[in-house]
This record gives C-alpha cells, structure tokens and sequence, in this order.
C-alpha cells in the first residue's frame, strides 16, 4: 500500500504545536492529545475519521491489557518494520516497560538530531529530541496510507 508523503503529514503536523494538551480533544489551535493530534492530521489527510473513537481515561485498557491503540493502527495504518526510520511516521510508545503502547506522535526528524511532535500532558503539542529513552518505549511504527487530501 502507498504511504503518504512524509513532508505533508510533517507539515501539517507542524501546525499543531502549541495547540495546549486536552484529555480527548481533537482541535488544532485549540485542545489535543496524542491520539486527537493523529486524529486531526486523518482528518487533514483523509477527510472522516475511519471509526468512532470511544470516551477514554488516561489508564484506558490497562486493566484488561487490551492493546487498543496498536489494533486501531494496523486497521487504519501502514505498518513498517520497528528498525526502519522515516520522517511521518506515527510512533506508538510504551510507556512503562511490560505497559500497553498508549502514547502516539510523529517522527519529524531522523538521524543524529532525530525529533518527534506530539501531545504530551502539562505541555501540549511540543516537538521534542527522539532520545534514547523514547526510543526505547517505541512498540511499533505506521506510515499514514497514501488517499485524498
């Protein structure tokens, strides 16, 4: 399946940063997540999200161990090898070792200053460094599928 152009699902996730941080909210310039970022650049890209997204708390599916992010990502996503590197790519993370991968951002830069956007709480949506112990929480990685603008 072809993938997006990394340059516009960077660009546009771009025009998120600042948008403050918001527990399920989805509004650039207005309130966000880390999942309402990746549902505002679908829409971006896409038009309708593809499914409708629950109410959610901050430790949803942990209970029940249910990997809930990872099987909505490889419905809707372009799965790439965990080793492979590109900017636009969706990043899903664990956020504690043996924990279910909850948080998502987008790699915005790659190599030795490697960066990632997404919406963190107390900070909003921020690019920040990839570094190592983000990289380590890295679970998976999905390429935006390639549709209508």
């Amino acid at each position: 399946m072809a993938v997006k152009a990394a340059s516009v699902v960077v660009a546009e996730a771009r025009e998120w940063l600042g948008t403050p941080y918001q527990h399920q909210a989805s509004v650039k310039g207005a309130g966000a997540d880390c999942l309402g970022l990746l549902r505002g650049l679908w829409r971006k890209l896409h038009g309708a999200e593809p499914e409708p997204v629950p109410p959610y708390t901050e430790d949803w599916a942990e209970p029940d161990r249910h990997e809930v992010l990872l099987a909505a990502a490889r419905r809707w996503l372009v799965e790439r090898p965990l080793g492979s590197e590109a900017a636009g790519d969706v990043l899903l993370f664990r956020m504690r070792t043996g924990g279910i991968a909850k948080h998502l951002g987008v790699q915005s830069e790659v190599g030795a200053e490697a960066r990632f956007i997404h919406s963190y709480s107390g900070q909003g949506v921020v690019e920040s460094p990839l570094s190592q112990p983000w990289r380590r929480r890295i679970a998976a990685r999905f390429a935006f599928p390639e549709g209508a603008d």
